[in-house]
């Protein structure tokens, strides 16, 4: 199940600056983290789905790189991120 837009709508006012910020790092990194999670439980029960598996790994090589840009960026704000989110290093 794809994120609705009031669960982005909240990624997006708890992580941004405002309502409006979709491009902070921050951001893309929590909207990123929620699809992620929902297609991680949705693998439970389709294995053989080798399509959405790739997009997942997509995914994960986005978030990847967003997060490389924070720790060259600034290291503080990473480590907020990743405390919030879970996210393992």
């Amino acid at each position: 199940m794809a994120i609705t837009k009031s669960m982005k709508q909240e990624l997006i006012t708890k992580f941004g600056k405002n309502e409006k910020d979709t491009g902070t790092p921050e951001v893309q990194i929590a909207i990123l983290t929620k699809n992620i999670n929902e297609l991680a439980e949705h693998f439970g029960s389709h294995k053989k789905d080798h399509h959405s598996r790739h997009g997942l790994l997509r995914m994960v090589g986005k978030r990847r790189s967003l997060l490389d840009y924070l720790v060259e960026k600034d290291i503080n704000r990473y480590r907020k991120i990743i405390a919030e989110l879970n996210i393992r290093k």
